[in-house]
């Protein structure tokens, strides 16, 4: 993995020598040097205005001649390219057949001569890997932009002063001397819903997220056009049209076979490799696929928490022992999440509020200090239905639809009457092994969707924090992404298939992806992610749901094929999520960081919130009535990256009239 960057200025764009543009490009590159410590890289045209930038991570062929940007055998392109391409062995096999000689053996090279003998999209839609990368055609005078099939891998893109800037983070951008930082309230809103910032947006005005799947070709003297080379939703269409017709049996035996393949692929390094191991069912099925490959114990990684209902490491240790790998654990606490807090806002580099970004950046620095590759299990709950909500949703739809709305407001007033905590003691009565955690706080959201008019509408109040952000942003209107796609129950007319398909092109590349890319790539770790390996998701989709729901469980047919490399004792619990004991220590030793960043005269001054509702939440929150948690998260880290980036950027103040 790498950290890419650079500019189209054009013909005669006053961009200077060529070696004004090398230092540019390099200056650019320099922001993402976390990304990779190992090498750099300018390659500038001065008489087309182009340059790119590279930061290297090496990890397969380490020698010189992996060294990016890299060009062509012909002269024709040059590339800089961030990823790894798993199946690039069988290409260049193929090339060698068709006459071509390789310098070196870098998946990079492979990559660039694919590109020069099929062409860009024919040869984008042969690899099996993650990649974002930039290419150039001398001849053509043309940039390709180009980011993997599920968006593994970042890469951000902007029209500014003439020149067309791009960059594996936002920072890179912004050392470019045309970058206008300049703050999207609309966009501000959309991330206080969602905890991210949702795709093709970004948290600046004119700067985008390229679409997972596309190709962005910039040609001379027209606009930029989007390709879409691989598509989320006409995999899940032409998934759930051809669904296959498998016995038990024979559909664990296919998946497994599928999944060996991918564990294996991604288990090809020239530099140590290990896993990330939570023991629970995703993590899990890859570190037994990658042991079952191995000659030597796999190294393995958790973390764990002294808070009562939070530990899952015990478990971790469980399956570490059982499987035999060589397993490292580090117990975090309130004072690891304080050193970690003042990070956050370089580290992800724009506002973003999942709060176990803090244990995820927490085991990568563990990991890296023993390995430059680990493995990661994200992806098996938005392919084989593991959320907790493809089960209750559609249960709670269903009774729903049966009673009148005025019933089911009664119903929502009631659950609000009684405070989570109260919930939480009532719950403690249920046994563990069947009591679901944070019990009063899944009911109280529970009581929030209650009056939905609708399947979906019951959705994006699950995955909403702020029901109304518009409310709280000044100026904010909120754009309407895939979720308010009236459109799509057409070719996905299943509820369960719906959500899966939306946390696949929402949640999975803005939210888990980039927290795992942003906490990795911080620390110059490379993580791999083989459950999303293309072909695994395409033959998800044709997987019947029966085969993925059954008795009350989701992940049924992943399930059989972890049960046959471990016991099911071992992995079998409430799914619990990488959460962290966040509520109590907003109340006690964040308290004072947050009480700073949340102070009404603060939010006036900076003019982007109305202070009211926030302050209102903040104090249920510290009088224990709600647990307001993931809700001030979302504003304390813009908050919190604001004071980092966006303060050039902000609003003339709020008028002291409209709070």
């Amino acid at each position: 993995m790498c950290g890419i960057c650079g500019f189209l200025a054009g013909p005669g764009s006053g961009s200077g020598p060529e070696s004004g543009l090398e230092a540019a490009a390099r200056r650019m590159a320099d922001t993402i040097a976390h990304r990779g410590p190992d090498g750099d890289g300018v390659w500038a045209d001065g008489e087309a205005g182009i340059a790119f930038g590279h930061r290297r991570l090496a990890i397969v062929e380490l020698s010189p001649l992996g060294r990016q940007p890299m060009e062509s055998a012909d002269g024709r392109w040059v590339i800089a390219y961030n990823g790894e391409i798993y199946n690039f062995q069988d290409l260049r096999a193929e090339l060698e057949a068709a006459g071509h000689r390789f310098r070196g053996h870098s998946d990079t090279e492979v990559l660039l001569e694919g590109c020069a003998a099929w062409g860009v999209e024919c040869t984008v839609r042969r690899l099996v890997g993650i990649f974002a990368f930039a290419l150039w055609d001398r001849r053509e005078r043309t940039l390709h932009l180009v980011r993997d099939h599920l968006g593994v891998k970042p890469l951000y893109w902007a029209r500014m002063g003439g020149a067309l800037l791009f960059g594996s983070q936002p920072k890179a951008l912004r050392a470019h001397p045309a970058f206008a930082a300049e703050i999207d309230r609309d966009a501000l809103s959309a991330y206080l819903r969602f905890s991210y910032v949702p795709a093709p947006y970004s948290i600046y005005q004119g700067v985008h997220k390229l679409e997972p799947g596309s190709i962005l070709t910039v040609r001379p003297g027209r606009e930029p056009e989007r390709t879409v080379y691989w598509d989320a939703g006409a995999a899940a269409r032409a998934g759930i049209a051809d669904r296959l017709s498998l016995s038990d049996a024979d559909a664990t035996d296919a998946l497994e076979a599928l999944l060996k393949d991918a564990v294996g692929r991604q288990m090809m390094a020239d530099v140590p490799l290990g896993a990330f191991l939570s023991g629970g069912i995703d993590s899990s099925i890859v570190v037994a696929l990658m042991q079952a490959q191995s000659a030597r114990p796999v190294r393995t990684f958790t973390i764990g928490f002294g808070e009562d209902g939070y530990d899952e490491a015990v478990h971790a240790r469980a399956v570490a022992a059982h499987l035999g790998t060589e397993h490292t654990e580090l117990r975090v606490e309130a004072r690891h999440a304080l050193e970690v807090i003042p990070k956050l806002a370089d580290w992800y580099d724009e506002p973003f509020a999942d709060s176990s970004q803090i244990p995820t950046l927490l085991v990568s620095e563990m990991t890296r200090r023993s390995v430059t590759v680990a493995l990661s299990g994200d992806g098996g709950d938005e392919l084989f239905a593991g959320y907790n909500r493809y089960l209750t949703a559609p249960a709670l739809w269903r009774r729903m639809a049966t009673l009148p709305s005025g019933l089911r407001r009664g119903a929502a007033g009631l659950i609000r009457a009684v405070r989570p905590a109260g919930w939480d003691a009532l719950a403690g009565m249920i046994p563990e092994g069947r009591r679901p955690r944070q019990t009063g706080d899944k009911l109280h959201k529970l009581a929030g969707v209650l009056d939905a008019a609708g399947p979906d509408a019951i959705y994006r109040r699950l995955v909403s924090q702020w029901q109304d952000p518009d409310a709280l942003v000044r100026d904010g209107r909120e754009p309407h992404g895939p979720a308010w796609d009236d459109g799509l129950a057409a070719g996905i007319p299943d509820f369960v298939e719906r959500m899966q398909h939306l946390d696949s092109v929402t949640y999975l590349p803005d939210d888990i992806l980039a927290k795992v890319d942003r906490a990795s790539m911080g620390v110059s770790l490379e993580a791999r992610v083989p459950l999303l390996d293309h072909r695994v998701v395409e033959f998800a989709w044709r997987v019947p749901q029966s085969q993925k729901l059954r008795d009350g469980k989701g992940k049924w047919l992943l399930r059989q094929v972890l049960y046959r490399h471990v016991p099911p004792a071992l992995v079998e619990r409430p799914k619990a999520g990488f959460a962290i004991p966040l509520d109590g220590w907003l109340r006690g030793p964040l308290r004072d960081w947050a009480e700073d960043l949340l102070d009404e005269g603060r939010l006036r001054r900076e003019g982007f919130f109305d202070p009211a509702p926030i302050r209102a939440c903040w104090a249920e929150h510290l009088a224990g009535t709600r647990n307001n948690q993931h809700r001030l998260w979302n504003v304390l880290m813009f908050q919190d990256w604001n004071r980092r980036w966006g303060s050039a950027a902000a609003p003339a103040p709020l008028a002291a009239s409209a709070a």
